[in-house]
């Protein structure tokens, strides 16, 4: 079991930073089981239920290789008998269609009670593409939305997913952006259930590009856009 796992709700020390924005926790781990982070995630969820005061926190982290489907989404786009799949396909609680999590891509799991935020669930999506789109900024990127998608493009390339639940206002599930994945694994599935655009990364267009630097700027672009104050934990 990884320390990931023994992370509890004595970790967390709810407070508001000097300057009155909420406080959010922020972890950084390397690889981590998807049903592990699934798991915690479900247990803080539970946790902020109980007691709606707890801080925030944002999770950032990488997956083995493993295909997730929305709670609707369509087996039509896996193009593979899921039975029989040597990688491990999960269905969940978030919307949207099935996506692919591997080594390389950097995934955010926010946790955050949007009753101090903004009660509206297209504000949030927005404001996770936001955060996305200022990281890009800082490679000279232009990262685009398009009218009637969730996500992030570079040059017609998606390099980000998002995919959430809430519930009692209470975010789960986040974004995924292919930093240096193999993107191999795309090819087995119709990613997002968009089949005439392409998934890319960012190493397509900045070689070289390093996971911990893009950590570390979408912490940074999360708390400017969430006006939040990070505790590293």
């Amino acid at each position: 079991m990884s320390d990931f796992a023994n992370l509890s709700a004595k970790d967390f020390n709810p407070f508001l930073s000097f300057s009155g924005h909420r406080c959010c926790q922020v972890f950084h781990f390397g690889v981590v089981p998807y049903q592990e982070a699934l798991a915690w995630q479900r247990s803080r969820v539970a946790k902020c239920k109980l007691d709606p005061a707890l801080e925030d926190t944002l999770l950032l982290l990488e997956h083995p290789p493993v295909y997730t489907l929305g709670q609707g989404s369509d087996t039509r786009f896996l193009k593979f008998d899921p039975a029989c799949s040597p990688v491990e396909v999960v269905r969940i609680e978030r919307g949207g269609e099935v996506t692919y999590h591997c080594p390389g891509q950097l995934v955010g799991y926010p946790i955050l009670n949007l009753a101090y935020y903004q009660k509206d669930l297209h504000w949030y999506l927005r404001q996770l593409e936001e955060v996305i789109i200022r990281v890009l900024a800082e490679y000279h990127l232009e990262g685009s939305r398009i009218p009637g998608l969730t996500g992030v493009w570079v040059e017609g390339y998606k390099v980000a997913a998002i995919g959430i639940k809430v519930s009692r206002w209470i975010t789960m599930h986040g974004f995924a952006l292919n930093v240096c994945p193999d993107l191999s694994g795309f090819q087995a599935i119709v990613p997002c259930g968009i089949s005439d655009r392409p998934v890319g990364s960012l190493e397509q267009f900045v070689p070289g590009i390093q996971m911990s630097q893009v950590r570390q700027q979408v912490a940074i672009a999360f708390a400017d856009v969430f006006q939040v104050q990070l505790i590293e934990a």
